[in-house]
């Protein structure tokens, strides 16, 4: 069985590596749909198989992207000063924002937060199956649970501005994800 949950986010960004100069020169935003595909490892006695909680934290997590800024975290300090004077929400992180960076992205933070989660009353467990980002109606990037090996980033490297924080309508998920990972 697998289980698809879609979130939806507006966001701007750059994309410098993109081959298209339009994208890698100019800010410019899209609307963003993402699927997280959830897999239990065997049938749950009662069908309630993903913990709401943990539910709330990935929406909590691709929500902070909404109306934000993804900041590649390779941009010059130029730049980089520039996006922060200007928005009021930004997310800095450690992947070039297009569709392929976002789905490795979340794909990993999302299995950090099951590897992290208390299981539901269920007695199963549910496993990360794959993320896929939309980016546009034709552009869609998939990371299947195996990509997270290509990761070389920690949590730590995603920072959220206080614009984001402050919305959080848990303000401390983020930081006890932070917290599980130094153990």
């Amino acid at each position: 069985m697998i289980i698809r949950k879609k979130f939806r986010f507006e966001g701007a960004h750059i994309v410098r590596n993109c081959t298209s100069q339009r994208c890698r020169e100019n800010i410019h935003g899209h609307s963003y749909e993402v699927e997280v595909f959830l897999k239990p490892d065997r049938s749950p006695n009662n069908l309630v198989i993903i913990d709401p909680v943990l539910l709330n934290n990935i929406k909590e997590f691709i929500s902070s992207f909404d109306h934000a800024f993804a900041l590649w975290n390779m941009e010059s300090d130029e730049v980089k000063d520039g996006i922060y004077r200007i928005n009021t929400r930004v997310a800095e992180i450690p992947v070039s924002p297009s569709a392929e960076g976002y789905s490795l992205l979340f794909s990993f933070v999302i299995s950090q937060m099951i590897m992290a989660a208390k299981l539901a009353d269920t007695g199963g467990e549910v496993k990360l199956h794959a993320v896929g980002v939309h980016e546009t109606q034709s552009g869609y990037a998939e990371s299947l649970v195996d990509d997270v090996s290509l990761v070389q980033f920690t949590v730590e490297d995603i920072k959220f501005n206080e614009g984001i924080k402050r919305e959080w309508r848990d303000k401390e998920w983020w930081f006890r994800l932070l917290n599980v990972n130094k153990l």
